[in-house]
Formats: structure tokens, C-alpha cells, sequence
């Protein structure tokens, strides 16, 4: 691989012009079919194989339009305390309302009347509280969430506004509200953060330039092309958003490893050619192995069954898989228009004053790696120590972990939304906000609608209902009913779940009561319990899948049984370290107002299971740059002590850097509008910044100092099986092996040309 890698890199440098021609039009071409598209909408959301989405198919299939996936929105009206909403007065401002929401806008559908069917002192069947002070109205669209205009959610806002001047208390919920997701200015400062730390890396403009400008050309094609494609795959707007963060994150280090290695490259006295080819053959190579980790990892996400999740996973893999693409070809391209302005001012001045033997004698120098590794051999013990500890405090709020999926409730107590939820709780209970959709299939069933009211009475028995409504009637052909079950309790607790399966364990005592009806539950609270069953149950798989098929890679890469297995299990302990985090700032809101976290709560169902596959190929990013150098150094006759100072002195500045850069980007997302993003830019961003500079930079140096030799023992019968990949550039270097430039003439020659 490292030989096709060269000749790759320096045919890019060669044909830069060309190259770079190619990828311009690339990104032209993305740009102009996201600019083309029809506006993305929100992406289908399914769970193939649970009970809920069984249900919710029943109801498709025999309500035609009652699972309608237009946005809806809740109004809701409280009288000012001691009056009724159902006074005449209240009543008729609200009947106001109701006519100005039907005109607002030519989006709405329908407007439901909270005052039909009301009797005072029973709120079933009505949109009045059974206290009369609160009363709701559903406005229904005829466009989803994310194809609702804009005047459409600003008229609602304005009836809104105008309700509120009688007087009355006046908030709105639903998805109406929903707009596209937003990361601020704070994505903004993380790649202006990423510039600094590469200037002071390179010392030098162009060379800082370099993987910003390229890493944003990948997430421009990467992006662009989601948008593109968005109708078509039926992509959801927060994939574009995960797909840029990742992208950029990856795009930037990996074009910082090409760009530093060059430089390495120039000052061992390669021409530029030369130089650019053996930095994409050694470099390049451990650009590919770690790109193909995440990759690994994102694809691996198929394996939960989600299709939304697979989707989210499949897009960023492809980004990435365009930021390695743009490493090994646009980067070495870039260097050639680059010429001497690789380095900085200083370092040419430097250059052309400088011997040979005054560089070698600069090159050997201690640094800040060396030192590090050299604290690091002195007390291995101890440093492991302190790392394994450290990260294992910061691990325990895990065991507390709750899983759910927001909703209006979790939202801020600033917004309309909660202030909708608390109402509708306040005037009809927790549960009211999360009510549960029983479809009974009758098909077959001698008495349809005795077997539907059977099952109506069977459920109003169960512990933790607040309420059952019946169907008025079966569908048209008479062969399916639709309850609703309220809970007493509010949707996220523990108890609604416990509902959830118990109207599921009854189901077989109704279809055995009644000759065959079947009994399913469904709504979005029994689809969140489903979801989060869902990734609970394929977390173990799914990390047995990915970090089985990371070991084989890296066992190719290191040649070695025991390097992987210490990568991997270093990473199950920063990943885990990583989760407690997040529980203790976003579930027990620890230090929740530094990251905008106003509402804690439940941590997201996806979130465990996503962080183990982009965490796992992150970490994997810094393994490969940091211990390919020890492995280089090892394979060259250096003792282990030696070849850990060796990588440390190479590598540990670039990958400080690198890692420096993904937090940045990382956290820049926290300042997104969506919690979703914000929880995941916190824990992919924490968990960088435990895995590079507690595990990889400590723990691996102390486990592989105590290791010595065995660290890379390989079995000669597995040595023989595993394809040698030679990704030290090894066999590169002993086909490319010859006299090379040592004298100050030359040395000023090539760094000036």
C-alpha cells in the first residue's frame, strides 16, 4: 500500500493543477444539485420488527390518513385564576382565536373546537380541563415540521400573541414549532480555534491554511451532496449536521498529519516531488487505516436496524471517506502550489543559515514528547495508575444512566412549548401529554365492536390509567378499532413504560376472551420505549461487531496481538468515561449552565450506541498516527524505551494538535439549537479530549513500557497469514533507499525551492 501511496501522492503533486480542477468541479457539481433540490424534509422514522411500528402499520392500513405526518400544534388556554375558560366571555375570545387560526394560513387543515362535547366537571371527549380553567385546541397541517413555511409558524405565533391581550394565559406546542436545527457562531469559533493551534503548530499561513481550506471542501462536497439527496434517501436535516461535524473533525487532522510529515520529509533533504510522495506513502497510509476505522465504525450502526440511524451513519461514513480522499490527493497537490511557503519565514532564514550537522543536531533534540515519554518509562506504573483511576471516577455517574427521547418536556422552562406541556399536565394530568394508540384488529372476529369495548374495560383495570376513550365506531369496513389510553403518569417515567407492557402482557387474555382480537400499542411514547429497548439490545452486538473488526484491522497495521487489544480496551474505558460525563452534565445537570443545559434529563437512546461507534473510530485516528511511529522506530532496530521516545519526539506535537482541533470542532456544536446536537458535540468532544490525552498519550506509553518485546509478538504462523500492508513504509524505504542530499548547498536548495 505505502508503494502505491507514493506513487499517488506524487503524481497529485505533479498534476496538482488538474487535481485541484477535479475536486473544484466536484464541489461545484454537489453545490449545484443541493442548490437544485427540493427542500429536505423530515426523515420517516421507523423501528422494523417492534410491536409500536407493527401498530402504527395497522393503523395505516386501516385508517387511511389518521397517521397523516403533517405537523400539528397544541394551543393552550388558561383562564386568569378563580374564572373558568368556559365563562362566556373566555368562551368567546377563544372561539376568536379558533376562527383567526383557520385563516392564518393556507397550510392548516383542520382546527379542532375544545368546546364541543364539553360538560363541566368532565374533561373526556373535550378539550376543556375538568376544573374548566384550561382548555386546548389542535391546529392541523397540511405539510410536515420541516415543510411548514415560515409565515405558517409566525402567523400561529401572532394568533398566539393576540389571544394573550383578553388576558387569558396563551402557549404553543407541538411540532409546528420545530425549525432546522442551528449551531451558532460557535461552529464558527471552533474552526477559527483549529487556525491557531495550526499556525502555532506550522509557524506558517500557508501550511495552517492547507487543512482548513481542505477540510472544508470535503464537508462542502460531503454535505452538499446529503442535501442533494436528501428527498431521494429520505434524509433527516440533524444528518447533514452530524455528517459536517465528523467531516470537518477528521478532514483537518488528516490533512494535518499529510502537510507535517511533508515538512518532515523536506528537512531530511528529499526534494519536494519526493517529499510529497513519501509523506502520502507513510502518512498517508495510517490516514487510510484510521479512516477506515470510522468508516467501520459509522457503517457499523446498520446493525441496530434503525433505518434512521443507518442513514445518519452511511452519509457521515461517506464524508469521511472523502476527507481520506482529499488527503492523499488534494493535500500533496496543494503542497506543490504551496513552494517554500510550507515554512515559515523563520524556519527559510534558518534554513540558509543552518549546517547539516547543526540540523541533525536540532532534529535530535529533546522536546516536549520526548520529555513527556521519558516521565512516562521513569514511572509507568504510576502514570497507568492515575489514568485507569482518573477515568474511572469520571465513569461512575454511568451507572445511573436513563435513556429516553426529548420531548416538549425536556425542553427549557423559558420556552412556549414547556409552558404548553406543564399546562395540558396541570389541567389533565402527567400523561396527557403522552397518550398511548391501542389499535384492535377485529378482522375475522365475529363481534367487532363487543371485542373492542372488551378490550376498552380489560385496559381500564390496569394500574397507571388515567383514562380509556373508546372508538365511536370501527373503521369503515368494520374491522378495527382505535382506543386511547391515557396514563396518569408523565410520558418519559418509568411507570408509563410499565403500562406500556402490561396493556402488551393483556393482549393475550383479550384475544382469547374475544375469538381473535388483537391487541397492539403504539402512539409516540410506547415508540420511544420500543426505540430505546431497541438500542439497548443491540449496544453489546454492535461493540462486539466493530471492535472485533477494528482488531483485525490494527492487528494488520501493528503486526502485533497485543497493541490492538490494549487500543481497544483503552477505548472502552474513555468511551465510558465519556457517558458519565454526559450524564452528569445533561441527566443530573452538573455544571449543565456552562453548556446551555437548562432542562436535565434523560440522555438520549442513540447516544450511547453513537458515541461507542464515532468515539471508537476517533480513538482509533490517534492509536494508528501515534504508535505507527513507535512501530516505525521499533522495526528500525530501536529498543521499546527507545521507539516510544521516537514516536513521542514525531508524533506527540501533531497529534496534541489534532486532538486540540477535533474538541474545538466538536464543541463548537454545542452552541446547536437542537439537544440532540449539543449532547452529542459534548461527548464526542469530551470523549477526544480523554482518549488522546489520558489514554493515548499516558496509558498507552506506560502499558507498552511495561510490555517491552511483547508488545509486538505476532505468531509466525499469523505472520504468515496476515497480509503485510506495510504501513511504516518499510518496503518503501528499501526500494527508495540510496544517497540522499546532506550537504548545507542542497539542504537551502530544497527547502527554498
Amino acid at each position: 500500500m505505502a508503494t502505491f501511496l507514493y506513487k499517488l501522492g506524487r503524481l497529485a503533486f505533479r498534476r496538482r493543477r488538474f487535481v485541484a480542477l477535479i475536486w473544484v468541479a466536484l464541489l461545484a457539481f454537489a453545490g449545484f444539485g443541493a442548490a437544485t433540490a427540493s427542500a429536505p424534509t423530515d426523515s420517516s422514522f421507523s423501528i422494523p420488527g417492534t410491536e409500536a411500528q407493527k401498530a402504527f402499520d395497522l393503523i395505516d392500513e386501516r385508517f387511511p390518513g389518521a397517521s397523516a405526518d403533517g405537523a400539528t400544534a397544541r394551543m393552550v388556554f388558561q383562564a386568569p385564576k378563580g374564572e373558568k375558560i368556559t365563562s362566556a366571555d373566555h368562551r368567546a375570545e377563544v372561539n376568536e382565536t379558533l376562527k383567526s387560526l383557520k385563516s392564518s394560513s393556507d397550510q392548516v387543515a383542520s382546527v379542532s373546537d375544545p368546546f364541543e362535547g364539553a360538560v363541566e366537571g368532565k374533561s373526556e371527549g373535550s378539550g376543556v380541563s375538568q376544573d374548566g380553567a384550561i382548555a386546548y385546541t389542535q391546529v392541523s397541517y397540511k405539510a410536515n415540521a420541516m415543510e411548514l413555511k415560515e409565515d405558517a409558524r409566525e402567523a400561529l405565533k401572532d394568533v398566539g400573541e393576540d389571544a394573550k391581550k383578553s388576558g387569558l394565559v396563551v402557549e404553543i406546542g407541538g411540532d409546528a414549532l420545530q425549525v432546522e436545527p442551528e449551531t451558532g457562531t460557535a461552529e464558527i469559533i471552533g474552526i477559527a480555534v483549529a487556525l491557531v493551534v495550526l499556525l502555532i503548530t506550522f509557524g506558517s499561513m500557508v501550511a495552517a491554511g492547507m487543512p482548513i481550506l481542505t477540510a472544508v471542501i470535503g464537508v462542502g462536497i460531503g454535505v452538499s451532496s446529503i442535501t442533494a439527496l436528501a428527498n431521494v434517501l429520505d434524509l433527516g436535516t440533524t444528518t447533514s449536521i452530524l455528517a459536517s461535524m465528523i467531516g470537518l473533525a477528521v478532514g483537518i487532522d488528516y490533512a494535518l498529519f499529510i502537510v507535517s510529515r511533508y515538512r518532515s520529509e523536506l528537512t531530511d533533504g528529499h526534494d519536494r516531488e519526493e517529499a510529497a510522495g513519501r509523506a502520502v506513502g507513510t502518512a498517508g497510509s495510517a490516514v487510510v487505516f484510521a479512516g477506515l476505522t470510522v468508516v467501520i465504525a459509522l457503517c457499523g450502526l446498520a446493525v441496530v436496524n434503525i433505518p434512521m440511524l443507518s442513514k445518519m451513519g452511511f452519509a457521515a461514513a461517506g464524508t469521511v471517506s472523502i476527507a481520506v480522499l482529499i488527503a492523499l490527493t488534494l493535500i500533496p497537490a496543494l503542497l506543490g502550489f504551496a513552494g517554500k511557503r510550507v515554512f515559515g519565514r523563520k524556519a527559510r532564514e534558518k534554513a540558509e543559515t543552518q549546517t547539516a550537522e547543526e540540523a541533525a543536531k536540532d532534529a535530535a533534540k529533546s522536546n516536549a514528547g520526548t520529555r513527556w515519554a521519558g516521565l512516562v518509562l521513569r514511572r509507568p506504573v504510576m502514570v497507568l495508575l492515575a489514568g485507569v483511576i482518573g477515568l474511572g471516577i469520571v465513569a461512575v455517574p454511568v451507572a445511573s444512566l436513563q435513556v429516553g427521547l426529548p420531548d416538549d418536556g425536556s425542553q427549557s422552562t423559558k420556552t412556549t412549548q414547556r409552558k404548553a406541556y406543564d399546562l395540558l399536565s396541570d389541567g389533565f394530568g402527567p400523561g396527557f401529554n403522552g397518550p398511548l394508540v391501542v389499535p384492535v384488529d377485529v378482522k375475522g372476529v365475529a363481534d367487532g365492536k363487543g371485542a373492542v369495548d372488551k378490550a376498552v374495560d380489560a385496559i381500564g383495570e390496569l394500574d397507571g390509567v388515567a383514562a380509556v376513550i373508546p372508538p365511536e365506531q370501527l373503521n369503515e369496513p368494520g374491522d378495527a378499532g382505535m382506543i386511547t389510553v391515557i396514563p396518569e403518569s408523565k410520558p418519559s417515567s418509568t411507570e408509563t413504560e410499565d403500562l406500556v407492557h402490561d396493556i402488551r402482557d393483556l393482549a393475550g387474555d383479550i384475544k382469547a376472551d374475544t375469538g381473535g382480537a388483537q391487541v397492539l400499542v403504539t402512539g409516540a411514547t410506547a415508540m420511544n420505549i420500543d426505540f430505546s429497548q431497541r438500542m439497548n439490545d443491540a449496544l453489546m452486538p454492535y461493540l462486539a461487531l466493530v471492535v472485533g473488526l477494528a482488531f483485525l484491522l490494527l492487528m494488520v497495521v501493528f503486526r502485533s496481538i497485543l497493541v490492538p487489544l490494549k487500543a481497544a480496551l483503552g477505548f472502552l474505558l474513555s468511551v465510558v468515561a465519556a457517558l458519565g460525563a454526559v450524564v452528569a452534565v445533561f441527566q443530573w445537570g452538573w455544571l449543565g449552565s456552562l453548556f446551555g443545559v437548562e432542562q436535565p434529563g434523560p440522555i438520549m437512546s442513540m447516544m450511547p450506541i453513537f458515541m461507542v461507534g464515532v468515539v471508537f473510530g476517533l480513538a482509533m485516528d490517534y492509536e494508528v498516527f501515534l504508535v505507527t511511529r513507535m512501530r516505525e522506530a521499533y522495526v528500525h532496530g530501536e529498543r521499546p524505551g527507545q521507539a516510544i521516545s521516537t514516536g513521542f519526539r514525531h508524533g506527540a506535537r501533531v497529534v496534541t494538535a489534532a486532538a486540540v482541533i477535533m474538541i474545538a470542532v466538536f464543541s463548537g456544536f454545542i452552541g446547536s439549537s437542537d439537544q440532540m446536537v449539543t449532547m452529542i458535540g459534548f461527548g464526542l468532544a469530551i470523549a477526544v479530549l480523554f482518549d488522546a490525552f489520558v489514554v493515548r498519550m499516558a496509558i498507552v506509553p506506560a502499558v507498552l513500557a511495561l510490555l517491552g518485546d511483547k508488545a509486538w509478538w505476532l505468531p509466525k504462523w499469523l505472520d504468515r497469514v496476515l497480509p503485510n500492508v506495510d504501513v511504516e513504509g518499510e518496503e518503501l524505504r528499501k526500494q527508495l533507499s540510496g544517497p540522499e542530499p546532506d550537504d548545507k548547498d542542497d539542504k537551502k536548495e530544497l527547502v527554498n525551492a
